[in-house]
């Protein structure tokens, strides 16, 4: 008897999974609260948590603050090409995906100043893009530039700043270089909060570092995504060193 109570929760994920996939709740449909949830099984609302917790970390279902939880509807995947760091030019101009673009100056914390290679507190023009469909966050962008090549008009909603700025694309001048470090992790409190996924859903990282031709770090972009609705593309060109003719 003892044995089969660490496994409860996981009985109670199954069985709000199958009324899930059988349409017996549906796409949207808020789940009752998790005091009905836990006196319907009979368990513990710490139980019941545990057993939301794996259907949330599946994708299935999303807690929403101050409204509860909800069937997650299914989404379509957004797809970030790597190299020029951009959305894909047809997902970004989907009209279901919404994009807020917020800008405003900051200073260089420890760790930008370690990515910019700029001294600690250092003024830089930040852009926050936060990706939507449907009401539900896709992606989030933290994009940093140094003050002095921000673009015009940058905390003005600039027509052409907040265009780039809704692809996730290089808002600073045009770089030489550009390397993008791809990791899948945790994500931090302010990104679960963000893209309202539990802690122990994954996300795809994405930091990006440009350079421009003198070595200089003209932009630094910190890229999230959940791990279950984006696919990353990255092509490589390969190029051929032709020998000169001789003769």
């Amino acid at each position: 008897m003892t044995g089969s109570v660490p496994s409860r929760h996981h009985d109670i994920a199954d069985d709000l999974r199958h009324q899930i996939t059988t349409g017996s709740i549906k796409p949207g449909e808020r789940l009752p609260s998790e005091v009905g949830l836990a006196d319907r099984y009979k368990v513990s609302t710490v139980t019941l948590r545990r057993a939301l917790a794996v259907l949330q970390g599946e994708g299935l279902v999303e807690k929403i603050h101050g409204k509860g939880n909800y069937v997650r509807r299914p989404r379509r995947k957004i797809v970030y090409v790597g190299g020029w760091g951009t959305l894909d030019p047809w997902t970004a101009a989907e009209p279901k995906l919404r994009i807020t673009v917020r800008s405003t100056t900051v200073p260089a914390s420890v760790h930008l100043t370690t990515l910019l290679k700029v001294p600690t507190g250092s003024p830089l023009a930040e852009y926050t893009c936060l990706s939507l469909e449907q009401g539900s966050p896709h992606g989030l962008a933290r994009i940093y530039i140094p003050r002095d090549l921000a673009p015009a008009g940058f905390l003005n909603d600039d027509s052409a700043c907040r265009e780039a700025a809704q692809r996730f694309a290089i808002l600073g001048p045009s770089p030489a270089t550009i390397r993008e470090t791809v990791s899948a992790r945790s994500p931090t409190p302010d990104e679960a909060s963000a893209l309202r996924i539990g802690n122990n859903m994954a996300v795809l990282a994405i930091t990006r570092i440009a350079t421009d031709t003198t070595g200089r770090v003209v932009e630094a972009a910190l890229l999230a995504f959940p791990g279950d609705r984006v696919d990353a593309v990255f092509t490589a060109h390969h190029l051929l060193n032709e020998r000169p003719t001789q003769g």
